[in-house]
């Protein structure tokens, strides 16, 4: 781009330069885009974790509570 309106060596330097700024974002940016994904798939992961957690805490919950004493059975009795 620079290089093409001015021939000189350090327009050519500069052009390179900001050429290589240029791959160095676009680099960064694809990085920054795979660890959104990679976040997105253990917030999900993390979701399913907690419904399961939560299902294995009332489990033991209703396991905790004091058995009911039984109920006298009705009818006759010899």
């Amino acid at each position: 781009m620079l290089s093409s309106v001015l021939n000189s060596e350090r327009a050519i330097q500069v052009n390179v330069v900001i050429m290589r700024a240029f791959v160095k974002i676009r680099e960064m940016l694809s990085v920054y885009k795979e660890l959104m994904n990679k976040l997105n798939e253990l917030e999900k992961k993390v979701e399913k974790h907690d419904v399961e957690i939560g299902s294995i805490f009332e489990a033991i919950r209703q396991l905790m509570e004091p058995p009911q004493p039984p109920k006298p059975k009705i009818g006759f009795h010899p």
